[in-house]
C-alpha cells in the first residue's frame, strides 16, 4: 500500500498482518504497483521520482528519476522488465526496470496525466488525464495510437484487461467507461 505518509506497508492478505514498511520518499506516495512474480514493486511520488524495491527484503534497489512534477501512477509489464509512470509534467515515461534507464518520454496530453495501465504483454499503454481523455499508446515505440474522448471532467483512473483489448476509465464527472482499446471506441 502507498500513504501519504512517505512510505509503503507490505501486506500478508490472507491475515491482515503488516510484514514490513519501505522507507525511502520525502513525500506522498501516490501509487504502487508489483510485478507478476512478486518479487519487486514500483511506487511513484511526489517527489517527482519512483522507486524499485525488493519486496522480500524491503530493499530499494534504484530511483528512477526524470519527471519535473509529482508522479501519480505506474504500471509493470507482465515480464516485469518494463515500467511505464504517469506525472503531472503531462508526460508517461517508458523504463527498463532492471536497470533503471529511461526509454523513452510519451508526450500529448494537454494536462496532468494521473495514471496508466499496460496490456499484459507491455505491448500497450492507456494513460488517464486531467484534460478529460485517454491515450492509447505503443509502449514499444512510443506512438500514439488513438485518443479517447468522452468523458466531460478529469480521468483519474484506468484498468485494462490482460490481453488487453479491453481498457475502463474512472473519472470526475461520475462515470465509468470501457472503451474498445484497438478501435478507440
Amino acid at each position: 500500500s502507498a500513504s501519504e505518509d512517505k512510505t509503503l506497508k507490505v501486506w500478508d492478505v490472507e491475515s491482515g498482518r503488516e510484514l514490513r514498511t519501505l522507507k525511502g520518499h520525502t513525500k506522498t506516495v501516490k501509487a504502487v504497483t508489483v510485478t507478476a512474480d512478486g518479487q519487486r514493486a514500483v511506487s511513484a511520488s511526489e517527489d517527482k521520482t519512483l522507486k524499485v524495491w525488493d519486496v522480500e527484503s524491503g530493499r530499494e534497489l534504484r530511483t528512477l528519476e526524470g519527471h519535473s512534477w509529482f508522479v501519480t501512477g505506474v504500471a509493470v509489464s507482465g515480464d516485469g522488465r518494463l515500467a511505464v509512470s504517469a506525472s503531472w509534467d503531462k508526460t508517461l515515461k517508458v523504463w527498463e526496470l532492471e536497470s533503471g534507464r529511461e526509454l523513452r518520454t510519451l508526450t500529448g496530453h494537454t494536462s496532468n496525466v494521473t495514471g496508466v495501465a499496460l496490456s499484459g504483454d507491455g505491448r500497450l499503454a492507456v494513460s488517464a488525464s486531467g484534460d478529460r481523455t485517454l491515450k492509447v499508446w505503443e509502449a514499444g515505440s512510443g506512438r500514439e495510437l488513438h485518443t479517447l474522448a468522452g468523458h466531460t471532467d478529469w480521468v483519474f483512473g484506468v484498468a485494462m484487461s490482460e490481453d488487453g483489448r479491453l481498457a475502463i476509465s474512472a473519472s470526475e464527472d461520475k462515470t465509468l467507461k470501457v472503451w474498445d482499446v484497438e478501435s478507440g471506441r
